[in-house]
Formats: structure tokens, C-alpha cells, sequence
């Protein structure tokens, strides 16, 4: 073992020889101390161990938000296995893919997705090696003996791979080492003042980096991490009010909920002093005006850990807030030459937070990685005091972001052009008073065909996941193009971008 490493299973290690009996996850009447969890890691990584799974080999997850995912989490940390989280929202098709992007040689699941995984396993002969668990805690297994040390892993060897949106309609692996996760989770608990004494709730899904950041900060400082499997606003005010919750993260429109909630029912979210995310300014004044707390500001993407940017919110309201410690932002302009400050430009960054790059895609991680800087594909500028202005997505990178969700709308075009009676479609993203942006799709028909809005989500939603689905149809009769006969995004925009109600 080298004199300067530190994994992820360390800190488990750690947390336990420091504050043994102290709680470490509460979920439901379960509470599970850094001891208990330290005893749960070692025994299902000797589980895991015996039944083959080696370093560099790939675990599935399929889960809802558990005390057993950060089980799992830390198993996989002590073999220097990769967990492969999958969105549970995912329709089996989607898991399919990702299964064989992935390989993996084992398959954790919690028994709710049982029937959807049993129609997957002949196709998979690998995931035949499966290991369900019910909604709360992994199965019980021997304790490993620790003089049996397993194989040494370094900080800098891959733990997770995150699929990110479907950029060209293909999933990426976003390949994350321990170091990555250590970095951003040191700089994330520094920058907001979290300590042992802090309470996390988890809303967001572990399967999503800014809710994984989150959760392992909050295990970095000691303190204690809530976790429930679904968002309901008023069990989320009762957990706030009677656990004293300090810390939650968000997208739209759960802080919104979380207000409205609170006003019918005179929550008292006293303790509620940080709210990490996105939302729009309106909610977030609401929340600030209640007087307790803090909203930070941020900016990220799977690929740098999610925080790359991390401010409070009266520091420059209206921006993305500005670089953390450990990350060297630019803007650069379409030939990647640096432009001056103010001016509109490529986001650009490099430091530990940068991903390891994207699981079995060399040239795509070399192309995004050109110049010695990770190439965001998103569009922003850096005012005088070195605040981001997030300005949008490059046209090869657009995205729409709903409700924390990113959907590529290439990905939810190519579902569309599988329906019979669609000629063309462009989707887009548009303001969305509820998610922040919602998904619309305008479609031109086939010759006589008659679909209704209804039919043609319904139909979508069959295929991918149901947040993907367009929350609005329209129906034109051409699409407007541009010179090489490709569809003008931008025209499509101004036509029929208006706000969804």
C-alpha cells in the first residue's frame, strides 16, 4: 500500500475508528452507525470477494435511494471493484444498455425491480450472478477476516461509472475514480462550513452525482445522512422538523413544493440552514426570506463531480456561482483560444475533479480532453470578479434539464422516428414554471396520418424512460431548414419555444 493513498474505503475505515457508535444513516426506524456500516462493507466485500468479483470488475446497482447503496458503495471501494449505478427510472430497454456498455459480472438489485430484471438475464448471462436485498439494508453476511487483506487499490483506480444523457442518442459512461469523489467531497464540505453536528436529507437519487456528492461530504465531516426512498414534501417537512435536517440538495421543483408544503402546515425548517442547487429566483428568495438559512449557487456536470461552481446566493444572484478551490476555469472561444472577461464563450476547466474520461470512448475522451482542458460543451462567461454566467449548450452538446433530469433531445427524437406516422420531429427545450425546462416536440406527420398528442407521448414513454417523454406535441406541416436541408434548431426555437403551461 502506498505511503500517500487514501480511498473511499478508507474513509469508511476511518469514520468507524473515530465515531464508531455515532449515527451514520438513518432511513425509516433503521439506523445504522459508522461501526456497523464498516462491519457491513467487510462482510459483503468478503461476500463478493468469494463469489469471484476481482479489482476492475464492474458491479450493477439497481436501486431506489437505501441505506444498502452506500453498502454496496463501499464494498465495491474495498475490492477496487466499479459500481455501476442505473437509474431506477429507466425502462428495461435503457437498462439493456447499459448492462452491455458496462459488462458487469454481478448484479445487485433491490427485489421491487425483480420482474423487470428477469426478462433481461438471458440476454446477460453475466448478471445471472445477482445478489437481491430488500428496500432498507443489504443481507447479512460473514464478516470478513481483515488479516485477509484484499487486493491494493489506489486512489486514483476507477470506483463508479455514471451514464450521463444521451448525447447522439447514446449513453456515455462517465468513468469516476476514488480521488475524484475525495476531491470534490473535501472542497464541497469546506466551502459550505458542514461538519459532524450537519444532517443531510437525501432527496435526490444516489444514482446521480450531485445527490452521491452530497451523501459522501456529508460522510466526509462525520455527519449524518437521512435517506428516503421517494420525495413527498410534507413527509420531507415532518423528517426537517422532528430530525432537525440542516442540509438538503435540489432541482426544480422540489424546494417550491417544500415551501408550499410548509406554509399550509407551519412546518418549523429552522434548521434548514443550507439548500444546495438549482431553482428559480423567486422560490429562492422565498426561501432566503424565511431568514435561517443559505441557498448555494452552483454549476456542474457528471463529468466534474457536479460542483464545479459553489456560491452563496446573495454573493451575485442570477449566476452559477464561482470556481471552487481545486478547479481551473476558462472560457475559450470556437477555436479553444481564450477570450477576455466578459465575453461569451466554451467552458473549459481542468483539475482532481475532471473525470478519468468515458468508459470505452478513447477518442471521445481525447477530443474532450484536447488542449489540457476538459471541454464542458457548455456556453458561459466569467464577469470581472470570476462569477459564471451559464449561457447554454453548444449546438452538439444541447441538453434540457428537467427537473434535475438531463435529456439530450436527440435521444427522445429518436424515439419519436420509431412511431409509423411521423415524417420529422425537432425537439426542444422550453421554460417550464414547474422543472425549469420542459420538453416539447414539434412533429411533422406522414401524408393522411392522424396521431394525437396523447398517443405520441404514450408511445414515447414505452420506449424510454417517462421523464423523457415531451411534455407538450405539436403538429406542423414543415419544419424549417437550413442550407444543407438539416433542421434549424434555433428557427424551430423562436417559433415554438414558448413557455409551457
Amino acid at each position: 500500500m502506498s505511503v500517500h493513498s487514501f480511498t473511499i474505503y478508507d474513509l469508511y475505515k476511518r469514520n468507524a475508528q473515530l465515531y464508531k457508535d455515532k449515527t451514520a444513516i438513518l432511513s425509516g426506524e433503521t439506523r445504522v452507525t459508522f461501526g456497523d456500516l464498516w462491519d457491513q462493507v467487510n462482510a459483503l466485500a468478503g461476500e463478493l470477494s468469494s463469489r469471484g468479483v476481482c479489482k476492475g470488475d464492474r458491479i450493477a446497482l439497481l436501486t431506489k435511494n437505501s441505506p444498502a447503496f452506500m453498502t454496496i458503495l463501499g464494498a465495491a471501494a474495498a475490492l477496487g471493484a466499479i459500481l455501476v449505478p442505473i437509474n431506477f427510472r429507466l425502462t428495461a430497454r435503457e437498462v439493456s444498455y447499459i448492462l452491455d456498455d458496462a459488462e458487469p459480472v454481478m448484479l445487485l438489485f433491490d427485489r421491487e425491480y425483480e420482474e423487470l430484471l428477469a426478462e433481461l438475464v438471458s440476454d446477460f448471462p453475466s448478471i445471472a450472478k445477482q445478489i437481491p436485498f430488500d428496500s432498507q439494508q443489504i443481507s447479512p453476511f460473514p464478516v470478513v477476516d481483515r488479516q485477509t487483506p484484499f487486493e491494493e487499490v489506489a486512489a486514483s483506480d476507477p470506483l463508479v461509472i455514471i451514464h450521463t444523457a444521451a448525447i447522439q442518442g447514446k449513453p456515455r459512461g462517465a468513468l469516476i475514480s476514488h480521488s475524484n469523489l475525495l476531491a470534490c467531497m473535501t472542497q464541497t464540505a469546506g466551502v459550505i462550513g458542514l461538519d459532524s453536528g450537519d444532517i443531510y436529507l437525501n432527496i435526490l437519487p444516489l444514482f446521480h452525482i450531485f445527490g452521491l456528492i452530497m451523501a459522501l461530504s456529508l460522510m466526509q465531516v462525520a455527519g449524518e445522512n437521512i435517506i428516503i426512498s421517494k420525495f413527498d414534501p410534507k413527509e420531507v417537512n415532518e423528517i426537517i422538523q422532528q430530525k432537525k435536517v440542516s442540509i438538503v440538495a435540489n432541482f426544480p421543483p422540489i424546494l417550491n413544493q417544500l415551501l408550499d408544503e410548509q406554509e399550509k402546515g407551519g412546518f418549523d425548517l429552522s434548521s434548514l440552514r443550507h439548500v444546495v442547487g438549482l431553482e428559480h429566483p423567486d422560490t429562492i428568495a422565498r426561501y432566503i426570506g424565511l431568514g435561517f438559512g443559505q441557498f448555494w449557487l452552483c454549476y456542474g456536470q457528471t463529468e466534474t463531480m457536479g460542483l464545479t461552481c459553489l456560491s452563496r446566493h446573495q454573493e451575485r444572484p442570477g449566476s452559477a456561482g464561482r470556481s471552487v478551490p481545486w478547479v481551473d476555469m476558462a472560457i475559450v472561444d470556437e477555436f479553444d483560444r481564450p477570450v477576455d472577461r466578459g465575453k461569451p464563450g466554451e467552458i473549459v476547466l481542468r483539475g482532481p475533479l475532471v473525470f478519468s474520461g468515458y468508459w470505452k470512448e478513447e477518442e471521445l475522451t481525447q477530443m474532450t480532453f484536447r488542449g489540457g482542458w476538459h471541454h464542458t460543451g457548455d456556453l458561459g462567461r466569467l464577469d470581472t470578479d470570476g462569477f459564471l454566467w451559464f449561457m447554454g449548450r453548444k449546438a452538439q452538446k444541447e441538453l434540457i434539464k428537467s427537473g434535475g433530469e438531463n435529456v439530450y433531445p436527440v435521444e427522445v427524437e429518436k424515439a419519436i422516428m420509431e412511431h409509423p406516422d411521423v415524417e420529422e420531429v425537432s425537439v426542444i427545450g422550453v421554460p417550464d414554471p414547474k422543472f425549469g425546462e420542459g420538453i416539447k416536440a414539434v412533429c411533422v406527420l406522414r401524408q393522411g396520418a392522424k396521431v394525437t398528442e396523447q398517443e405520441l407521448t404514450a408511445f414515447v414513454a414505452s420506449k424510454i424512460a417517462s421523464y423523457k417523454k415531451p411534455r407538450m406535441v405539436c403538429f406542423v406541416d414543415s419544419l424549417p431548414k437550413k442550407a444543407d436541408s438539416s433542421i434549424n434548431r434555433e428557427e424551430v426555437k423562436a417559433l415554438y419555444g414558448q413557455s409551457l403551461v
